[in-house]
């Protein structure tokens, strides 16, 4: 993987940079627990996921239009019956994911502080736009990069605006994530650079059950590893 013109290395955040998905499935299994009276564990994650799917043109990704997805599902799967205090527990689960301590991933700040001022570096990630500021002010991560990008979607006319944001070629783009569906595909498809760093844990929506091969794509075992790569 030859990246002769690279001007832009792009991180995305949660998984990448620091641990988000576990405190999600944390919550849901909370979730589960304070519904168990109405379906099984695994019919009340089908419930929550497939309400969640569906909102994410309304309310977009992040850690509110998911408090707003469990209170529906909650009101879905008891039939409008739970009661007030059962909304008041799954907004304090809510609010508790947003002040989730900051856990970087190993090796981010050493990556970082070898990359810093050879190429520009940025935030390309999903999420809500107050709570992914938050995350990288916590992380003190926020001075190693040039500009932060909270995208609506990752989908490729979403990195194509981002390119042209930063007037740069696909060619000269290099994506560095967890997820290959978000991080990944859309970015090989435009004709960009990407590497996909496996996390231990994926949320549903992003998994993709076919193999990757692309000349402009590599999976690393951990983020340390792409310094050999550039």
């Amino acid at each position: 993987m030859e990246m002769k013109n690279l001007k832009v290395i792009a991180f995305d955040a949660d998984d990448t940079l620091f641990v988000n998905e576990p405190y999600f499935q944390e919550t849901e299994q909370k979730f589960c627990a304070l519904m168990s009276d109405y379906l099984s564990q695994q019919g009340l994650s089908q419930e929550l996921l497939k309400t969640e799917i569906a909102n994410l043109s309304l309310y977009g990704y992040g850690i509110k239009g998911y408090i707003l997805s469990m209170i529906e599902a909650a009101m879905k799967i008891s039939n409008n019956t739970i009661s007030i205090e059962i909304v008041e527990k799954i907004i304090e689960y809510g609010k508790e994911l947003l002040e989730k301590p900051i856990e970087l991933l190993d090796g981010v700040e050493d990556t970082l502080k070898a990359l810093e001022g050879k190429y520009k570096l940025i935030v390309a990630t999903k999420g809500d736009l107050k709570d992914q500021q938050r995350k990288l002010h916590d992380s003190g991560l926020g001075p190693y990069f040039h500009h932060i990008e909270v995208m609506a979607d990752k989908q490729e006319i979403n990195y194509q605006k981002l390119l042209k944001r930063l007037e740069i070629e696909p060619h000269e783009f290099f994506m560095i994530g967890n997820s290959l569906k978000s991080d990944v595909l859309p970015v090989l498809a435009i004709g960009g650079y990407a590497v996909h760093i496996p996390f231990h844990t994926t949320w549903e929506h992003e998994k993709i059950h076919h193999k990757v091969e692309h000349p402009n794509f590599k999976t690393l075992e951990k983020i340390t590893d792409v310094l050999g790569l550039i």
